[in-house]
């Protein structure tokens, strides 16, 4: 049965069937023909797969994230950016690096980043003298620091499929997503000296300020989701419903960018995210359920037990699989039906949960800017107008860049578990 499982899946992905689908129809087939439970409690596993209250955090965020993203607060991120890196060698790239991390801690979602801001810098990139393919697989790879840095909603999954804190799997998360950026700041440098590409004119300290000054709302807004959560005044929830009031004033009262009749597009498409992501947890949650019932993720850490002998061959044959499945298979999914089999063996084996928790969704995030299901690289094709099969060569780069961060993830637990410690 559990083969069937297994190979329903493969089969069903291997035709294009939607992820959701997919998950869904393997895990039903599996069902009836194994008789293994009555097909009544398929239908309530998957209600209560997405019966969660740390879950209604997902489409708050999704919904603040849009908010932002016509709220004007992109446009003065990459102000006050271009104002700190923007008059160094390769400055434009490290200012689509520098805006990713700030908004990436506002949106928590990594297409939303790379859609807002490289609708503004990609253009500006190229104009400038960089190669196009660059540009738009720079912009993809900065967009996945949105599932890195918190909030996130791979680490809100993680943080329930594990049953750990979300505001640990928030915290931990910051040093290991600011890792990522430094090494891809380096990179930038290193390609824009090669390539003989100049910054821009240096700003002075009044234009720092101002730059400051405008975008100080939108600064300010992951400092107060995440001192909420973190000061014991809000749960994740609550915290992303604070979100989309803030972001709505902001938006609409204070930078008047969002008027009345954007807000019915915003909704649909909140609206429309929200229900896919939502759709693959509730298909992922039966899935997982019926691994369980199968006992797969007990056979398989046996399995890795007896065949496994070091902590350290281990984390590289998980780093491995991760980063396969990263390719194939969105991030929620991958951490709803990897999280059961994987984590009992990697705590046995003596790591945290919260730092293989980091480990696992650094490696998912290079799924979000990898072929062939990276939306980062498709979202950044489109507004490169260059193709993915292009961008596919110009992001190896980026995920060489990313791997060496998640071997030094992997080896120093402090950079996850320093900050929840404190």
């Amino acid at each position: 049965m559990a083969l069937l499982l297994f190979l329903l899946l493969l089969g069903l992905f291997l035709v294009g069937v939607p992820i959701a689908f997919s998950l869904g129809l393997a895990s039903a087939i599996t069902v009836w023909h194994g008789d293994l439970m009555p097909m009544l409690i398929v239908t309530q596993q998957l209600i209560g797969s997405v019966n969660s209250f740390p879950l209604m955090a997902i489409p708050f965020f999704i919904l603040a994230g849009f908010l932002m993203q016509h709220g004007g607060i992109s446009e003065r991120l990459v102000n006050f950016s271009n104002t700190l890196v923007g008059g160094m060698t390769g400055g434009l790239a490290m200012v689509a690096i520098v805006t990713s991390l700030f908004f990436a801690a506002i949106s928590g979602s990594g297409a939303a980043t790379t859609a807002a801001i490289g609708s503004i810098l990609i253009p500006a990139m190229i104009a400038k003298g960089y190669p196009g393919s660059y540009a738009a697989s720079n912009q993809a790879a900065s967009g996945a620091l949105g599932v890195i840095i918190p909030p996130s909603i791979p680490l809100i999954l993680y943080a329930i499929a594990a049953n750990v804190s979300v505001g640990d799997m928030f915290i931990a998360g910051i040093l290991p997503g600011i890792l990522v950026a430094i090494s891809l700041l380096v990179f930038a440098y290193v390609f824009a000296r090669k390539n003989g590409i100049g910054g821009n004119q240096k700003s002075t300290v009044k234009e720092m300020l101002q730059a400051a000054r405008k975008a100080l709302l939108a600064i300010l807004m992951p400092v107060i989701i995440l001192g909420g959560i973190y000061g014991g005044i809000t749960t994740p929830t609550e915290a992303a419903v604070i979100a989309v009031a803030y972001s709505f004033i902001v938006g609409f009262m204070v930078y008047r960018e969002i008027k009345l009749r954007d807000l019915v597009r915003i909704l649909q498409d909140s609206a429309v995210t929200s229900a896919i992501v939502l759709s693959i947890i509730a298909a992922a949650g039966l899935y997982g359920r019926i691994l369980q019932s199968l006992r797969v993720p007990t056979m398989v850490s046996d399995f890795v037990l007896t065949t496994i002998e070091s902590p350290l061959a281990f984390i590289i044959m998980a780093n491995v699989l991760l980063l396969f499945v990263g390719m194939f298979i969105e991030a929620a999914a991958a951490i709803l039906i990897f999280v059961p089999i994987l984590l009992p063996i990697a705590i046995s084996f003596g790591f945290d949960p919260v730092h293989f928790g980091i480990i696992m969704v650094v490696n998912l995030a290079m799924g979000m800017f990898t072929p062939p299901v990276g939306l980062n690289l498709f979202v950044a094709s489109q507004i490169s107008k260059i193709g993915v099969a292009r961008l596919t060569w110009a992001i190896l780069p980026f995920v060489a860049i990313v791997l060496v961060n998640v071997l030094i993830i992997s080896l120093i637990p402090a950079l996850s578990t320093w900050l929840p410690s404190l």
